[in-house]
């Protein structure tokens, strides 16, 4: 097991010329540009919320630079960051290890897989609100200044924003926007996912910890939509889900990454909407029978 000691830049800003130079050829964000910084303070003059990014990593050293860098060059003065890597043997660790100091945490063991991974680091954490960011996708630029900025952070509000795809060279394929109001919508399996309404992509999202908690955070027997298992479990405590408009996050298509098991990933889809069905009271009968 190896973990990470305290970092002397915790809970600040880290600034572009603070970090390893990037790999020749680089370019852009995150590697030679950075966010802009929000004010140590925040509007009333007290701290700005803490922000806990999670991220769960297994052999993805292909990527999980790009993804290190995309967080720790937000700009945002109060954010912790944990890596939460499952014994990678690819080269993952020497990256984390060569971020460490920047790191609120670390840690390179076996685990039980996603889902106790995200469950650990949000468990470990301190934040106000949360997000996880796999080891293959980004923050945007400037995705938390504009979301403190323009938005701020409501109790028991869960805030979506805007989602890029790019692919595995980053390169932007579409621009994604979630349309899920309601409990209701997100069980309609066949309207959300063909686009009629627009599905939650998992790293858009922004949640308070304590709620995360509050529900039981993710089923770890649920290996492939455990995030819209939680979303439902949202719902169904009450949340409210409100829509930003803001580039939050960059989901990268690649052909490593789980989901591309097209056929697994809507039998688990299915399963995830009929568990949330079962212990929905307020859902219709005729709803119940999707």
């Amino acid at each position: 097991m190896k973990l990470s000691r305290q970092s002397k830049y915790q809970n600040s800003c880290v600034r572009l010329d603070e970090l390893p130079e990037p790999p020749r050829g680089k370019t852009g964000w995150p590697w030679t540009e950075e966010s802009s910084r929000l004010p140590s303070r925040g509007p009333e003059g007290g701290s700005w919320p803490r922000h806990s990014v999670i991220t769960p990593s297994f052999n993805q050293g292909q990527f999980i630079e790009e993804t290190i860098r995309s967080i720790l060059l937000q700009g945002y003065p109060n954010l912790e960051y944990f890596i939460m890597d499952g014994g990678s043997t690819d080269g993952s660790v020497e990256i984390i290890e060569k971020y460490s100091p920047w790191l609120s945490y670390w840690v390179s063991e076996p685990d039980s897989g996603q889902s106790d991974a995200i469950n650990r680091g949000l468990t470990t954490a301190s934040g106000d609100f949360a997000t996880w960011i796999n080891s293959d996708d980004l923050l945007c630029k400037n995705a938390l200044v504009e979301h403190a900025s323009r938005i701020g952070f409501a109790p028991d509000t869960v805030y979506v924003g805007n989602c890029i795809y790019i692919d595995e060279t980053g390169k932007v394929l579409s621009l994604h926007r979630g349309r899920v109001q309601s409990l209701e919508d997100l069980v309609r399996v066949n309207t959300v996912w063909n686009g009629a309404r627009g599905h939650i992509v998992q790293p858009e999202v922004m949640f308070p910890r304590e709620l995360y908690l509050t529900v039981g955070g993710l089923d770890c027997n649920n290996h492939f939509t455990m995030d819209v298992d939680l979303w439902g479990k949202f719902f169904l405590a009450g949340a409210k889900f409100q829509y930003t408009d803001i580039d939050f996050a960059m989901f990268r298509l690649q052909p490593n990454q789980k989901t591309q098991d097209g056929l697994t990933v809507a039998r688990s889809l299915v399963e995830s909407a009929k568990r949330l069905v079962y212990r929905a009271e307020t859902l219709s009968e005729n709803v119940k029978q999707f």
